[in-house]
């Protein structure tokens, strides 16, 4: 019969917590030896980087007339029949009324076109089918002393009404062959298709006041030809020796000047219409300035409080700064309000006056407490003594 060994519950216990441990410890282990499992989760990866968006390439230069910011206009298209182009940056486009034209625009009308434009000082040109010209210079301030402009007629006929910069300034016309100095006026001036130098005429006609300018003619090397200061007279260029032109006076028939003041009349009517064109077109020009400072204060329009011969608004008024605000020291009574009615005095029974007896009557003052009548309080604020009492028995 086996001998039964009594195990206590206590070492019971303890192999138990050691066997667990042991096991755990192999399965652990056989864990860290088996491969990964597909249940593990995973890192995230970062999501790859997006290709690099390829650098725009350089925009060519628009052919159409906003090719070039409107703030460097310097005029319009006034009038338009037929068909009208403009180079520009080397690109040419289709003109429509009311277009912007900027400085060094070449101008071009085709086989039925006819074009006006308007300048900036109100100086206007139409031009004739197959003409050409080019705007070389133009500068214009309204009271400035550099005024100047520079067209050049390559070829057609063109009508002109010269203005401020003529008048103020410097304009000039070349042409094959000579240079106009233009002094105020009115004028035509034809150059052959080819473009030849002796075929040029230059002809003076008077404004649309009645009044007649000058036109001083010029050859290529400076020296002076003529000058035109009569209305409907002209020059012809003829070729003379050493390579120099000479001016020929021209004689205009009765149906040639009446057919070329048919032309200066239309270019006064496009003069009319451009004018209105530039003034939208410059309104427009400091809406665009605007919207380029957000930040910056608008300026103020004429007529505006500010401006010369404007008063400023007061405080408190629309437009004006606000009314300060008034602080009110503890102990002080508030300033009344611009308009307030001043306190009125309070009527009835006038206060009533404390005398210590014995006092005469009117001596005492309003409102002062009557204590400061006691003799005892006088004497205690330095006020009157009352006199030395005599002693008895003493003859003093």
């Amino acid at each position: 019969m086996a001998c039964r060994k009594f195990v206590s519950p206590k070492l019971a216990w303890t192999m138990l917590i050691l066997g667990s441990v042991m096991a755990w410890s192999q399965e652990a282990r056989a864990q860290g030896n088996a491969p990964l499992q597909v249940t593990q989760t995973a890192t995230p990866s970062a999501p790859p980087a997006a290709p690099n968006p390829p650098a725009p390439a350089a925009a060519a230069p628009a052919a159409d007339t906003a090719a070039q910011p409107t703030d460097t206009s310097i005029g319009s298209v006034a009038s338009l029949q037929g068909s009208a182009s403009v180079t520009r940056n080397n690109a040419t486009s289709t003109l429509a009324l009311q277009n912007p034209i900027f400085k060094g625009d070449a101008l071009q009308t085709s086989v039925d076109g006819t074009l006006g434009i308007t300048f900036d000082d109100e100086t206007t040109f139409t031009l004739k089918p197959n003409t050409r010209i080019t705007v070389d210079e133009f500068v214009y301030q309204s009271g400035g002393s550099d005024n100047a402009a520079v067209f050049n007629v390559l070829r057609g006929t063109v009508a002109f009404v010269a203005a401020e910069v003529a008048h103020t300034g410097n304009m000039k016309i070349d042409t094959p062959g000579s240079s106009l100095g233009i002094r105020g006026t009115t004028g035509v001036v034809e150059v052959p298709e080819s473009g030849a130098a002796g075929g040029v005429s230059i002809k003076l006609y008077p404004d649309a006041d009645g009044r007649v300018g000058r036109i001083e003619v010029f050859g290529r090397d400076g020296a002076q030809l003529g000058i035109l200061s009569r209305g409907a007279t002209g020059f012809a260029l003829r070729p003379g020796a050493a390579g120099r032109f000479s001016a020929v006076p021209l004689q205009i028939s009765r149906a040639e000047a009446e057919r070329d003041r048919a032309f200066v009349r239309q270019t006064f009517a496009a003069r009319a219409v451009g004018r209105q064109f530039n003034i939208q077109r410059r309104s427009l020009q400091q809406q665009q300035r605007n919207q380029l400072r957000p930040n910056q204060p608008n300026l103020r329009q004429p007529g505006q409080p500010g401006q010369r011969g404007q008063p400023l608004p007061r405080p408190g008024q629309p437009g004006g700064p606000p009314r300060p605000e008034l602080r009110t020291v503890p102990g002080t009574q508030p300033l009344p309000s611009p308009g307030a009615q001043p306190p009125r005095r309070q009527t009835g029974t006038p206060p009533t006056l404390q005398t210590t007896p014995g006092a005469q009557p009117g001596s005492a003052r309003p409102n002062r407490p009557a204590l400061l009548h006691q003799p005892g309080l006088q004497r205690a604020l330095g006020g009157p003594r009352r006199p030395p009492e005599k002693k008895k028995g003493s003859n003093r």
